[in-house]
């Protein structure tokens, strides 16, 4: 009889099948981003994109691309009878994305960056404490009055049982008991605060997208696998106002300078209304505070260096929303050192977080902390 051998195989790799739709899908929805969501000039990125790299065939244009994307419902017609707004005058209108697609969208965000974070294996913070909760931590700890009865490791507890009174008189007691640690995961309301300030595409570096993407994925996650947490969004720039989740693809910066106090406030007045504990603001910005509105109406600015009138009115929110145990963890896209030096400032005044970072690992870095904080100490 032979003898079986074991061994690997290695063979040429072979990308997993992809239609030609799925193809061109995969890239729209990144032009649709970038494009702030309007369709007419993401279609003429790919048509771009497909003359210098030809990603279509004769079989496969991109006209057939768009037909496509009407037919499964990714894109409509927007109707314009009298011709004075988008359409042609002929009653055909502009084409707009759905609501199908900036969810299709937002999940590419999330499965971008999530994915990055499960290949490195990052994100796997555990809390700094042990007690009541969801999350099994394979620890154990002898039986105390008042523990739950399913904390109870069965199989822990009769291998107790077996050592200290053997098969022949078998005897199960309150001393043999083990039960599991477990991390408690609480309830989280979040604000992500997004600085929509001129800067935020100054000096030839797109800043907003990366924001953008990293605003959809953090929302995809939540409301799919944290039904439980809330998240709000808020952007700023002279002013701050609400957005809503699904306004997110067609986000554009503005003619703005950067009201931080005024996104602070609003953040802390969402906050105000939810009823559970645990709360945390995100801050992602990267430029100075520089506009106030004063009690009259007018706005005061100043883009020149650090205003001391500005900054201490971002320490007083600090301070404030540290009274209310709001905790803020800001994302610097920036490496002037007066402006870290800033940073550093404003996270002492609240006992909050910084992390000074570039565009890149941005999405990791926020997934990793709202994971983190996510998880609280739980005493028995």
């Amino acid at each position: 009889m032979k003898e079986r051998k074991s061994g690997f195989v290695f063979k040429t790799y072979e990308a997993t099948y992809q239609s030609p739709f799925d193809k061109l899908f995969e890239i729209f929805k990144e032009l649709i981003t970038y494009t702030s969501g309007d369709f007419d000039e993401a279609i003429d990125w790919l048509r771009q994109l497909d003359k210098e790299y030809e990603l279509t065939t004769p079989d496969y244009t991109i006209d057939d691309f768009i037909e496509d994307l009407k037919n499964k419902g990714y894109i409509r017609e927007e109707i314009d009878p009298t011709g004075d707004g988008e359409g042609d005058g002929e009653g055909r209108g502009r084409l707009t994305i759905t609501a199908k697609t900036e969810r299709a969208i937002r999940q590419q965000a999330l499965d971008h960056i999530f994915g990055k974070i499960k290949r490195s294996g990052a994100g796997n913070h555990k809390s700094k404490g042990i007690g009541l909760g969801d999350e099994h931590t394979g620890d154990f700890r002898a039986y105390q009055f008042g523990d739950a009865l399913d904390k109870v490791s069965m199989t822990e507890s009769l291998r107790n049982a077996q050592v200290n009174h053997g098969i022949g008189d078998f005897n199960l007691t309150e001393d043999d008991l083990v039960v599991e640690e477990t991390l408690h995961k609480s309830q989280m309301s979040t604000v992500l605060m997004i600085d929509i300030s001129h800067s935020m595409i100054l000096y030839g570096e797109d800043r907003i997208t990366p924001a953008k993407k990293v605003a959809m994925a953090l929302s995809e996650l939540i409301t799919t696998r944290y039904p439980k947490d809330s998240i709000e969004i808020l952007v700023f720039g002279n002013d701050a106002w609400p957005i809503k989740i699904k306004d997110l693809p067609y986000l554009k910066v503005g003619p703005y300078h950067t009201n931080t106090v005024a996104g602070l406030q609003l953040a802390m007045d969402m906050l105000r209304r939810k009823r559970n504990t645990n709360k945390q603001i995100f801050m992602i910005t990267d430029g100075k505070p520089s506009c106030l509105r004063l009690p009259d109406g007018q706005y005061y600015k100043n883009s020149n260096g650090l205003d001391p009138y500005i900054t201490n009115k971002c320490y007083a929110m600090a301070q404030q929303a540290r009274r209310l145990h709001i905790p803020i963890t800001t994302f610097m896209i920036a490496e002037d050192p007066y402006l870290m030096r800033f940073v550093r400032e404003f996270t002492q005044a609240n006992r909050g977080k910084a992390f000074y970072t570039g565009l890149k690992g941005l999405g990791e870095m926020i997934f990793e902390d709202y994971e983190n904080n996510r998880k609280r100490r739980i005493k028995g």
